[in-house]
């Protein structure tokens, strides 16, 4: 088995991507985290690029603490959070931080657990990053078949503004700053949570899955900005990006996604007209 990930922030932007793979006692958790970006007029933390990039840093550091404590699903994840949580109110002690101002982020954990000549993958998401299997025979998996029901919302708002004339990425999404603070308000305070965030509701509403890899099989986990490879650009299919990724590895179609952004001009019906990319590949 082997491993390799790449993760890169958009030109110009400081990277709120996060991903990471610990490896102790045979079992080997993949962890991908991508942070929301701020809706705010500020940062409250000051340092460390930005609120949303401390907030997934910090949280991967918590968590690994938490993995290391060998703690349930739940508990690692809730460890790590009031960890952090603690750190942003000693931090901003005396700021009134509105909500919208949390940060937030999307995280799929995959845990690999070896069982004879296959291994089990246990798959805790959060959010929008997407997992896929292609097994030894080509077939693909799509191991978190959700799809985010706020990114139609968000599309039909900017097809709107265009409509109207509104062509500069900056003049829409400050035309859309509003429904994006109420959107943000929301996830912050969700029962039962659907994101990564800094004060739960209770429990997670984590969705979690279970599968089985085969030696021969590719996992590839990543954040929705690599996966423009397939669903913003329709470059790849599941299959193909699969595929490629095996064939040529995940640095290379980084590259291949900057270099289409750079020609193109980026996603058109989105916020951000390029994203932070990153992912992680397992080969059994």
């Amino acid at each position: 088995m082997s491993w390799t990930s790449v993760s890169s922030g958009a030109a110009g932007h400081t990277n709120e991507d996060h991903a990471v793979v610990f490896e102790r006692g045979g079992l080997a958790d993949i962890v991908v985290l991508d942070g929301a970006s701020s809706v705010a007029q500020r940062d409250y933390i000051g340092s460390e690029g930005g609120d949303v990039a401390w907030f997934v840093r910090r949280f991967i550091a918590a968590f690994g603490s938490s993995l290391a404590a060998r703690a349930s699903q739940e508990q690692a994840v809730r460890g790590a959070v009031d960890a952090v949580r603690a750190e942003f109110e000693d931090r901003t002690g005396g700021l009134a931080v509105p909500v919208h101002a949390w940060p937030i982020a999307a995280m799929t954990w995959v845990r690999i657990m070896p069982l004879g000549a296959a291994s089990e993958l246990i798959v805790y998401c959060l959010g929008d990053c997407k997992a896929l299997l292609r097994r030894p025979d080509g077939s693909v998996q799509d191991l978190d078949p959700w799809t985010n029901p706020q990114e139609a919302v968000v599309q039909d708002a900017i097809a709107a503004l265009v409509r109207e004339g509104v062509d500069d990425p900056a003049a829409r999404r400050e035309r859309l700053l509003p429904m994006l603070r109420r959107r943000r308000e929301e996830q912050n305070t969700a029962v039962p949570p659907q994101s990564l965030c800094l004060a739960p509701a209770g429990p997670f509403g984590a969705r979690r899955y279970a599968a089985r890899a085969e030696q021969g099989a590719t996992l590839l986990v990543m954040t929705d900005g690599f996966y423009r490879l397939v669903d913003a650009y329709g470059l790849y299919t599941d299959a193909s990006l699969l595929r490629a990724c095996a064939e040529r590895g995940p640095a290379a179609l980084l590259a291949e996604l900057r270099a289409h952004e750079q020609a193109s001009g980026g996603a058109g019906l989105a916020v951000k007209q390029a994203d932070d990319a990153s992912a992680v590949m397992w080969q059994f």
